[in-house]
């Protein structure tokens, strides 16, 4: 249904509130509401749910990331977690979700708060990273969810800038301990992550047919996007891998480096289709307690939603859609947050339903 002006107002005064939130780093330190868990004993916990950011509080009120899963999963009890960014919510079922704060420093930090803490029993959870994301036209449209297949660091680099670049370089960002763009081999020191490929799978065919939401104002703004198919079509859940970088870039340049980048360190084998500022960060201190045998990386998911483009449609420049995001009005957030729902909840539900089965062997995707 198309909004009204004061609907798009509200959204975008919403937006305005979610960036100003994002950017002030405030942890969420206020008065906790709901039951506060006073249990001694280790909670065994089947499913963990990792966001990024809350517009406001987790209930009641404008909806970030966080909040459809604190009212829609009764995420009611309360575990004040003073290590990390935000307390931590717990349902009678054995799913536990929490905000990690923007960029990868606040997230890794907040996930080892979490995976040391003795009050929960890891060891057999599953985690759903789900957040939302830029998307790159040529492989997807706004609303879309992807599932990603491997995660790629874009912070760990040399860098020089553009107008100083050799003549015969593409771009000035080159790999640590290398000489030049893209020089062979890649060695992996933590810039790519590949996730358990069979669970990933098992997640997209199990999701693959959800609908998602969309409206007028979301395909007039993609029919925007002349000569991009994926571009204009409607929302759907995809495969592919996410670049998790603390800079927020934008533009048609910037979006062929993400693509090189991409295809660098994973060796041909990747396609970037989402962009993220936390992942990275997730996966180090997943993999750090990993190796403390405090969780199973192989129990690891990320699910990313595409709230805009990474980049400007052709009648648009890059600093105008740029400035468009500085302001927190994202073309399709409210929807993004929907669709991370939408579509997390799914595999949460089917894990959490058959635990007897899931607790012991990760789900895949049968033989044919």
């Amino acid at each position: 249904m198309r909004q009204m002006p004061h609907a798009r107002a509200a959204q975008a005064i919403a937006g305005l509130a979610m960036a100003l939130f994002i950017l002030t780093g405030h942890a969420q330190t206020a008065k906790p509401t709901g039951r506060q868990s006073q249990s001694n004993t280790p909670l065994a916990v089947k499913a963990v749910i990792v966001t990024m950011f809350e517009t406001g509080q987790d209930t009641g009120d404008t909806p970030g990331e966080f909040q459809h899963w604190v009212e829609r999963e009764k995420l009611d009890t309360v575990y004040p977690l003073p290590a990390g960014y935000h307390n931590v919510r717990a349902n009678a079922r054995g799913l536990i979700g929490t905000v990690v704060g923007v960029g990868t420093a606040r997230a890794a930090a907040s996930i080892m708060a979490l995976g040391t803490d003795p009050r929960f029993d890891l060891t057999h959870a599953y985690w759903l990273v789900n957040g939302i994301a830029g998307i790159d036209p040529n492989d997807g449209s706004i609303g879309s969810a992807v599932w990603a297949q491997r995660v790629v660091d874009a912070d760990l680099a040399y860098e020089i800038d553009a107008r100083e670049i050799p003549g015969d370089w593409s771009t000035g960002y080159v790999p640590l301990f290398k000489l030049r763009p893209y020089e062979q081999p890649a060695q992996n020191r933590g810039e790519m992550y590949a996730l358990n490929a069979p669970l990933t799978e098992w997640a997209y065919q199990l999701t693959k047919d959800t609908e998602l939401p969309d409206n007028a104002r979301m395909a007039a703004y993609r029919a925007r996007f002349k000569n991009y198919p994926a571009a204009q079509k409607p929302p759907q859940v995809l495969k592919g891998d996410t670049l998790s970088g603390g800079t927020f870039w934008h533009g048609k340049l910037l979006n062929q480096w993400a693509n090189d980048w991409v295809k660098y360190w994973t060796e041909g084998q990747g396609n970037y289709v989402t962009t993220a500022m936390e992942d990275t960060g997730i996966m180090q201190s997943l993999t750090f307690l990993s190796n403390a045998k405090k969780v199973d990386l192989n129990r690891v998911m990320v699910l990313r939603t595409a709230s805009d483009f990474d980049s400007p449609p052709p009648d648009m420049t890059a600093a105008e859609s740029l400035n468009r995001n500085a302001e927190g009005a994202y073309r399709a957030s409210f929807e993004a947050y929907e669709s991370a729902y939408r579509v997390g909840s799914k595999v949460i539900h089917t894990l959490v339903d058959n635990w007897p089965t899931y607790r012991t062997v990760p789900p895949k995707v049968p033989p044919h």
